[in-house]
Protein backbone atom coordinates (compact mmCIF):
# COMPACT_ATOMS: atom_id res chain seq x y z
CA UNK A 1 0.00 0.00 0.00
CA UNK A 2 0.72 3.44 -0.64
CA UNK A 3 1.01 5.45 2.38
CA UNK A 4 -2.19 7.37 1.26
CA UNK A 5 -4.11 4.22 0.65
CA UNK A 6 -7.11 3.44 3.04
CA UNK A 7 -7.84 -0.08 4.55
CA UNK A 8 -10.87 0.04 5.64
CA UNK A 9 -11.83 -1.40 9.38
CA UNK A 10 -12.51 -5.24 8.59
CA UNK A 11 -9.53 -5.90 5.70
CA UNK A 12 -7.57 -8.05 7.36
CA UNK A 13 -10.44 -10.00 9.36
CA UNK A 14 -11.97 -10.96 5.76
CA UNK A 15 -8.97 -11.70 4.10
CA UNK A 16 -7.91 -14.13 7.44
CA UNK A 17 -10.83 -15.77 7.35
CA UNK A 18 -10.60 -16.61 3.73
CA UNK A 19 -7.06 -18.34 4.55
CA UNK A 20 -8.05 -19.72 7.54
CA UNK A 21 -11.07 -21.12 4.95
CA UNK A 22 -8.86 -22.08 2.45
CA UNK A 23 -5.86 -23.78 3.53
CA UNK A 24 -4.41 -24.05 -0.13
CA UNK A 25 -5.00 -20.66 -0.69
CA UNK A 26 -1.41 -18.15 -1.44
CA UNK A 27 -2.62 -15.12 -2.13
CA UNK A 28 -5.67 -12.99 -1.43
CA UNK A 29 -6.45 -9.48 -2.63
CA UNK A 30 -9.68 -7.69 -3.31
CA UNK A 31 -11.72 -4.79 -4.94
CA UNK A 32 -10.42 -1.54 -4.44
CA UNK A 33 -12.19 2.24 -4.84
CA UNK A 34 -10.25 4.97 -6.50
CA UNK A 35 -10.52 8.24 -5.01
CA UNK A 36 -8.86 11.60 -6.19
CA UNK A 37 -8.74 14.52 -3.15
CA UNK A 38 -11.52 13.05 -0.66
CA UNK A 39 -11.08 9.60 0.37
CA UNK A 40 -15.17 9.67 0.57
CA UNK A 41 -15.71 10.53 -2.83
CA UNK A 42 -14.81 7.07 -4.67
CA UNK A 43 -15.32 7.82 -8.52
CA UNK A 44 -14.49 3.86 -9.69
CA UNK A 45 -14.31 0.88 -8.75
CA UNK A 46 -11.12 -2.21 -9.61
CA UNK A 47 -13.62 -4.78 -10.12
CA UNK A 48 -11.73 -7.93 -10.83
CA UNK A 49 -12.32 -11.58 -11.49
CA UNK A 50 -12.91 -13.70 -8.39
CA UNK A 51 -11.80 -17.13 -8.42
CA UNK A 52 -8.65 -18.65 -10.08
CA UNK A 53 -9.32 -19.88 -13.05
CA UNK A 54 -10.61 -16.50 -14.16
CA UNK A 55 -8.05 -14.89 -12.32
CA UNK A 56 -5.56 -16.86 -14.66
CA UNK A 57 -7.27 -15.70 -17.90
CA UNK A 58 -7.41 -12.01 -16.83
CA UNK A 59 -4.18 -12.37 -15.83
CA UNK A 60 -3.26 -12.98 -19.81
CA UNK A 61 -4.16 -9.34 -20.47
CA UNK A 62 -4.05 -6.84 -17.20
CA UNK A 63 -2.56 -7.84 -13.82
CA UNK A 64 -5.45 -9.40 -12.24
CA UNK A 65 -5.18 -8.05 -8.57
CA UNK A 66 -5.35 -4.53 -6.88
CA UNK A 67 -2.17 -4.45 -5.36
CA UNK A 68 -2.77 -2.55 -2.53
CA UNK A 69 -5.42 -4.82 -1.27
CA UNK A 70 -2.82 -7.88 -1.48
CA UNK A 71 -2.14 -10.77 1.26
CA UNK A 72 0.18 -13.76 0.66
CA UNK A 73 2.27 -16.68 2.34
CA UNK A 74 5.38 -15.20 2.26
CA UNK A 75 6.56 -18.82 1.50
CA UNK A 76 4.36 -18.51 -2.04
CA UNK A 77 6.14 -15.67 -2.96
CA UNK A 78 9.44 -16.58 -2.53
CA UNK A 79 8.78 -19.83 -4.25
CA UNK A 80 8.43 -17.42 -7.28
CA UNK A 81 11.53 -15.73 -6.85
CA UNK A 82 10.14 -12.52 -4.80
CA UNK A 83 9.27 -9.53 -6.30
CA UNK A 84 12.27 -8.50 -9.13
CA UNK A 85 13.50 -5.68 -10.75
CA UNK A 86 10.97 -4.75 -13.67
CA UNK A 87 10.40 -1.40 -13.62
CA UNK A 88 6.82 -0.36 -12.95
CA UNK A 89 5.42 -3.86 -13.23
CA UNK A 90 6.84 -5.49 -10.49
CA UNK A 91 3.76 -6.78 -8.95
CA UNK A 92 2.17 -7.64 -12.24
CA UNK A 93 5.49 -9.73 -13.25
CA UNK A 94 4.98 -11.04 -9.86
CA UNK A 95 1.60 -12.32 -10.04
CA UNK A 96 2.38 -14.55 -13.34
CA UNK A 97 5.23 -16.07 -12.22
CA UNK A 98 3.11 -17.15 -8.79
CA UNK A 99 0.95 -18.61 -11.05
CA UNK A 100 2.77 -20.20 -13.52
CA UNK A 101 4.68 -21.68 -10.03
CA UNK A 102 0.69 -23.12 -8.79
CA UNK A 103 0.13 -20.22 -6.46
CA UNK A 104 -4.04 -19.95 -6.09
CA UNK A 105 -5.29 -16.82 -6.32
CA UNK A 106 -8.48 -15.19 -5.09
CA UNK A 107 -10.34 -11.68 -5.06
CA UNK A 108 -13.06 -11.15 -2.47
CA UNK A 109 -16.11 -9.26 -4.31
CA UNK A 110 -15.92 -6.61 -2.28
CA UNK A 111 -14.05 -3.26 -1.56
CA UNK A 112 -11.25 -3.50 1.30
CA UNK A 113 -8.91 -0.77 0.08
CA UNK A 114 -10.00 2.76 -0.39
CA UNK A 115 -6.65 4.05 -2.89
CA UNK A 116 -5.68 7.21 -4.23
CA UNK A 117 -5.63 7.54 -7.98
CA UNK A 118 -6.59 9.98 -10.69
CA UNK A 119 -4.54 12.03 -12.67
CA UNK A 120 -1.11 11.34 -10.55
CA UNK A 121 -1.71 7.60 -11.27
CA UNK A 122 -2.38 8.42 -14.86
CA UNK A 123 0.73 10.45 -15.22
CA UNK A 124 2.66 7.42 -14.03
CA UNK A 125 1.18 4.51 -16.07
CA UNK A 126 1.26 6.50 -19.20
CA UNK A 127 4.61 7.67 -21.44
CA UNK A 128 7.32 6.27 -23.64
CA UNK A 129 9.20 4.79 -20.69
CA UNK A 130 6.10 3.07 -19.04
CA UNK A 131 5.63 1.71 -22.82
CA UNK A 132 8.78 0.37 -23.48
CA UNK A 133 8.60 -1.49 -19.67
CA UNK A 134 5.56 -2.90 -20.26
CA UNK A 135 6.27 -3.99 -23.75
CA UNK A 136 9.49 -5.96 -22.18
CA UNK A 137 7.40 -7.76 -19.03
CA UNK A 138 5.13 -9.04 -21.49
CA UNK A 139 8.02 -10.20 -23.72
CA UNK A 140 8.87 -12.21 -20.40
CA UNK A 141 5.65 -13.11 -20.20
CA UNK A 142 6.01 -15.07 -23.23
CA UNK A 143 9.58 -16.54 -22.43
CA UNK A 144 8.24 -17.53 -19.64
CA UNK A 145 5.25 -19.63 -21.58
CA UNK A 146 2.34 -17.64 -20.06
CA UNK A 147 1.34 -15.95 -23.33
CA UNK A 148 1.55 -17.87 -26.85
CA UNK A 149 2.87 -15.72 -29.66
CA UNK A 150 -0.65 -14.20 -30.62
CA UNK A 151 -1.40 -13.21 -27.22
CA UNK A 152 1.77 -11.32 -26.96
CA UNK A 153 2.01 -9.83 -30.05
CA UNK A 154 -1.88 -8.21 -29.35
CA UNK A 155 -1.13 -7.28 -25.96
CA UNK A 156 2.64 -5.76 -26.52
CA UNK A 157 1.20 -3.20 -29.33
CA UNK A 158 -2.29 -2.68 -27.91
CA UNK A 159 -0.55 -1.74 -24.23
CA UNK A 160 1.99 0.43 -26.31
CA UNK A 161 0.03 2.54 -28.53
CA UNK A 162 -2.45 3.12 -25.57
CA UNK A 163 0.55 4.35 -23.41
CA UNK A 164 1.33 7.18 -25.59
CA UNK A 165 -1.78 8.35 -26.13
CA UNK A 166 -3.37 11.60 -25.17
CA UNK A 167 -3.68 11.73 -21.24
CA UNK A 168 -7.83 12.23 -21.66
CA UNK A 169 -8.31 9.08 -24.00
CA UNK A 170 -5.84 7.32 -21.77
CA UNK A 171 -8.39 8.15 -19.08
CA UNK A 172 -11.45 7.13 -20.84
CA UNK A 173 -9.87 3.64 -21.61
CA UNK A 174 -9.85 3.04 -18.08
CA UNK A 175 -12.79 4.04 -16.96
CA UNK A 176 -14.59 1.94 -20.03
CA UNK A 177 -12.27 -1.20 -18.33
CA UNK A 178 -13.62 -0.87 -15.25
CA UNK A 179 -17.11 -1.13 -16.36
CA UNK A 180 -16.68 -4.00 -18.07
Amino acid sequence: MDSDDISLPNRFKTQLEIFKNNPNLDICGSWVGEFENDENEIYAYRKLPQNHDEIYKFAKTRSPLNHPSVMFKKSAVLKAKNYQKSLMTENYFLWVRMILGGARFYNIPQMLVKMRAGKSQLIRHSGLKYAINEFKVQREFYKLGFLNFYEFILNASLKFIIRLLPKSIISRIYSFLRNI
